[in-house]
């Protein structure tokens, strides 16, 4: 499969989300899903990038003293980011060669923990 170079439309034009969308695809040829993925993760970045530049501008509290709304999402931001890219399993430099060094584990919901059988047989 062919991957577009071109960058998701609303992207900030110089912003984080466009540069890795750019790094990743010099370096990897993704399937539709990954696509998906890089396209989340990009926008993630950038909407991270507003957040903190609201942050900038306006602190980090409310006038009553309470988190600012834009932190708290900064946060949840984050959290979905760090998920985005574990799922993309991306290497950690693009320069290297693309192998993986361990096989690539689905965890869902058990993790690596399997399941737990309870009054039988293992």
């Amino acid at each position: 499969m062919t991957t577009p170079l071109t960058p998701p439309v609303g992207l900030r034009p110089r912003g984080r989300g466009r540069r890795l969308w750019r790094q990743v695809l010099a370096g990897l040829e993704l399937d539709s899903h990954e696509l998906g993925l890089l396209t989340e993760t990009c926008r993630t970045l950038d909407l991270l990038d507003t957040l903190a530049e609201l942050a900038g501008e306006h602190g980090l509290l409310t006038p009553d003293g309470r988190m600012a709304p834009y932190v708290v999402e900064g946060r949840l931001q984050r959290i979905a980011l760090s998920r985005l890219v574990a799922s993309l399993r991306l290497p950690e430099s693009l320069s290297e060669p693309i192998v993986p060094s361990r096989p690539q584990r689905r965890g869902a919901a058990r993790g690596p923990y399997g399941l737990k059988v309870i009054g039988g047989n293992p």
